[in-house]
């Protein structure tokens, strides 16, 4: 299957979801109303169906997570080892995901403190979840202090954690795993890394099986919402768009202030030279589809050579994903929130250090895939229930939108910062303003 046609089904998937989610709580607001056929009976199994989905997305995230680790720290070190320039760009995509995963944290606790959800709504889109189960898993998590936190770094037995969703120990793990084949003789190495990319494949294409009845298992969450709650789940979901695309578009914002004060060039300039590739990621929400029109841009308007533009660009595209931590920890602190999960310094630092790992292994992958992959891992790793997830993947499709028009951004922005002489000094991408 092509790309192209992957993306029409993905595209065709994500509004067939969406459908979904409202048609099932519009039926449960209907059955809640006038009745339903077979009675507790018939809700039992509709419910069931739901948790029998959710649950087959889950039993893919321990292997997918691993192997993705794996293979994702090995390319990394492959494309260090190459040359002092990609060395260079590494770096500098490492120090923008830190400061990104930061700013996360910030952005989304102040969202919410300006502009919290709203009780009344957020009880409706509980109702017909068991997310009220996983509560608990957060005292366990957030106990402790830093204490916990660092001792939960290093697994006693990798075999247990796994079993236990001991993400935290997991990604510490599968990256100390994925250094260490970096460290081995290519004849020892190559076996290696083939089988955890054979791995990672058969996951995905697990998860997208999965994902090819998602209509279904929305339907059937959505519908236990509705039955129980009624339509007052709407304006939640509107709200969670809201403050996603809200910090997602901050990041954005950020993004221009660190290219003018680290890459050396004038606002302007860099938000006329980034917008062509902006507008084509709106609408294609695909970063590769991007990159020619980032390199055109990069060269003739940023002041980015023509080598440092061939490497860093691609580069970025294949292992850089600045959106990713800044996205998944606003969909994750919003579960939290909205499950009254609480938020302490130890689930912090173990959701920041979740994303930043996650944000390295899942580039790459399709939207609804990636969606389950990076964010389930983060919510292990901070406690929080996993069960309302379906039904915030059915209104992904607008905050990819602004991830793929942030992670453009940070492209450009780290070309020009890795380009690093002034840009003005460049009298040939000057005259092209």
């Amino acid at each position: 299957m092509t790309r192209s046609r992957t993306a029409a089904v993905f595209s065709s998937l994500s509004l067939w979801v969406m459908i979904a989610l409202v048609g099932g709580l519009a039926a449960g607001a209907a059955a809640q109303a006038w009745g339903l056929p077979g009675g507790v009976g018939t809700v039992a199994v509709i419910d069931a169906t739901g948790q029998l989905w959710l649950n087959a997305l889950r039993m893919t995230i321990i292997p997918l997570v691993f192997s993705l680790l794996v293979t994702g720290i090995a390319s990394i070190a492959d494309a260090a080892s190459t040359g002092r320039l990609a060395l260079k760009a590494v770096v500098v995509f490492a120090v923008l995901l830190v400061g990104a995963t930061v700013y996360a944290f910030a952005s989304s606790l102040g969202l919410h403190a300006l502009w919290p959800i709203g009780v009344e709504g957020a009880a409706a889109l509980l109702a017909g979840t068991s997310a009220e189960a996983g509560r608990e898993v957060a005292a366990n998590v957030g106990g402790g202090g830093f204490g916990a936190f660092l001792t939960s770094l290093a697994p006693a037995n990798p075999i247990r954690a796994a079993a236990d969703d001991a993400i935290l120990a997991i990604v510490v793990f599968a990256i100390a795993f994925g250094f260490a084949t970096t460290r081995l003789e290519p004849r020892l190495r190559q076996p290696i890394a083939t089988f955890f990319e054979a791995v990672s494949n058969t996951m995905i294409v697990i998860v997208q099986w999965v994902l090819a009845v998602a209509p279904i298992g929305v339907f059937t969450l959505a519908f236990g919402v509705g039955l129980r709650a009624g339509l007052g789940a709407a304006g939640v979901l509107g709200h969670y768009i809201a403050l996603v695309c809200f910090s997602l578009i901050g990041l954005i914002m950020v993004t221009y202030v660190v290219a003018v004060l680290a890459g050396r060039i004038s606002l302007g300039r860099f938000a006329q030279g980034a917008a062509p590739a902006q507008v084509v990621a709106f609408s294609t929400q695909s970063s590769l589809a991007c990159l020619p029109i980032m390199v055109e841009r990069a060269v003739g308007r940023l002041g980015v050579s023509s080598a440092t533009a061939g490497l860093v660009l691609p580069l970025a595209v294949a292992v850089f994903r600045i959106t990713s931590p800044v996205a998944n920890l606003a969909v994750v602190i919003y579960v939290a929130k909205l499950t009254g999960t609480e938020i302490t310094l130890a689930t912090m630092l173990a959701g920041g250090f979740a994303a930043l790992a996650i944000s390295v292994g899942t580039v790459g992958l399709p939207g609804q895939v990636s969606f389950f992959a990076s964010i389930a891992p983060i919510c292990l790793a901070m406690g929080v229930p996993l069960e309302v997830l379906p039904l915030l993947l059915a209104v992904e499709v607008v905050p990819d939108i602004f991830r793929t028009v942030g992670n453009v951004t940070a492209d450009l922005a780290a070309a020009r910062i890795v380009e690093g002489r002034d840009a003005a000094a460049d009298p040939e991408a000057a005259a092209g303003i």
